[in-house]
């Protein structure tokens, strides 16, 4: 029998495009004796706004009615995921402070479920969500399958992540020279441009150059917004 960790990391390996990997993630949900999953990702850019991107298989009338309703502002397995990586079994008192939403979900057969979320070292949050529409999650089935949901998530996040961000960031063309990281890890630092200059042994004209010319790459209004976009998107390591 395969180890089901080595299973889980096939997500990883197949072939290019976030529905052939959200299709894998399926698979194993039922696996695990679910009928439906979702995975959301929260990107940390733009800061004002950050871009989110859902992937589901939910019934069409419950996603589309979750959407027209805004149900993501009180959900509270979203509210959950972005302050604790801790997972979430549904329940009757988790969702008291939103009735509606909860009668709504059940209606449409939703009406168990667990989740847990995952937050990466650039700032990504991403949640998976497993559900059913029946039979309550056991102790007994936690302790056996709760290991490898766990694992799933973590795959999830980092395949979804690996395929996603270029496209909803864009940074597939974004390439840094050594000198314009350089100008940009002292400026996070705190430093100004003559004292960069100083530092690096060149010019104060030379400095606001390669940092005019990141800030451009990056598609920043300035050299703060744009070391804060590259320290994001883990240009800067």
């Amino acid at each position: 029998m395969k180890n089901w960790q080595e299973d889980l990391l096939r997500i990883v390996a197949v072939a290019p495009g976030e529905q052939n990997i959200f299709d894998e993630i399926v698979a194993a949900a039922r696996g695990l004796g679910f009928e439906y999953c979702a995975y959301g990702i929260q990107f940390p850019f733009p800061l004002s706004q950050p871009k989110v991107h859902t992937l589901f298989d939910y019934p069409l009338d419950w996603a589309r009615r979750y959407h027209e309703a805004g149900y993501v502002a009180t959900d509270p397995t979203v509210l959950h995921a972005r302050r604790s990586r801790t997972p979430l079994v549904w329940s009757d008192g988790l969702f008291a402070p939103t009735p509606q939403l909860w009668a709504e979900a059940k209606s449409f057969g939703l009406r168990v479920g667990w989740a847990q979320s995952n937050l990466d070292a650039n700032g990504v949050v991403g949640m998976l969500s497993l559900s059913r529409s029946s039979e309550a999650i056991s102790a007994n089935e936690l302790k056996v399958n709760e290991p490898r949901m766990r694992w799933l998530v973590n795959v999830a996040h980092q395949a979804l992540t690996q395929t996603l961000m270029p496209k909803l960031l864009e940074v597939e063309n974004i390439l840094l020279t050594g000198r314009e990281i350089e100008a940009l890890k002292w400026t996070a630092d705190g430093k100004t441009a003559a004292e960069i200059g100083q530092i690096l042994a060149i010019s104060v004209d030379t400095v606001n150059f390669h940092l005019r010319n990141a800030t451009a790459k990056l598609g920043a209004t300035n050299k703060t917004a744009a070391v804060v976009r590259a320290v994001i998107l883990g240009l800067l390591n």
